[in-house]
Order: C-alpha cells, then sequence, then structure tokens
C-alpha cells in the first residue's frame, strides 16, 4: 500500500465507490469515459482521481470534455500527482478552487 502523507493511494475504482458513498451518481456513461481517458492518456490513477476532483469542483457535476482537456493538459505538463496537480491549476488559473 502507497502512502503519502497518511493517506492511503485509491485505485480509480476506489475513489469512483467512495464518491458514490458520498452521494455522487456518475451515470455509466461518465464511468466509461473515465476509463477511456485513463486508458487514452495512461496516468496513474492518482492523477485520474484528481481530473475526476477537479472537473467535479469545476463543473459541479461529471462532464467528459473537460475532464478529458484536463487530464490532457496534466500529461502534456509532466504532472504525475494530485498535489502538483492541484498547484499547477491554481498557478495557471485555470479553476477558481
Amino acid at each position: 500500500m502507497d502512502e503519502r502523507k497518511g493517506k492511503r493511494l485509491r485505485t480509480v475504482d476506489q475513489y469512483l465507490n467512495a464518491l458514490q458513498g458520498k452521494g455522487f451518481q456518475l451515470q455509466e456513461d461518465a464511468i466509461g469515459f473515465i476509463y477511456f481517458g485513463k486508458h487514452y492518456t495512461n496516468a496513474p490513477d492518482e492523477l485520474i482521481n484528481a481530473a475526476i476532483e477537479l472537473t467535479l469542483k469545476a463543473q459541479k457535476s461529471f462532464d467528459g470534455s473537460f475532464y478529458m482537456s484536463l487530464l490532457e493538459t496534466f500529461i502534456q505538463n509532466k504532472i504525475r500527482t494530485r498535489t502538483a496537480a492541484i498547484k499547477y491549476v491554481k498557478e495557471k488559473e485555470l479553476l477558481a478552487i
């Protein structure tokens, strides 16, 4: 089990289950899009989870094109962790979070 700052890193499946437990009901097509983005970019689960989180915070629901754009931006800029992703969007003022 990988640990960073005492938090266990979750797989995409675990993250989606945690979101569902908090009341976020993602439709089947959204989940398919999430996995498409994961395979298309070959991004690590931590980065996929960050892209999902930031998409939900920015859009208040899951927007597949926003998610893909964000994920591709992270990959192009060699962002690999949640912390780096959040730092990047704040520095570039991509999202008001």
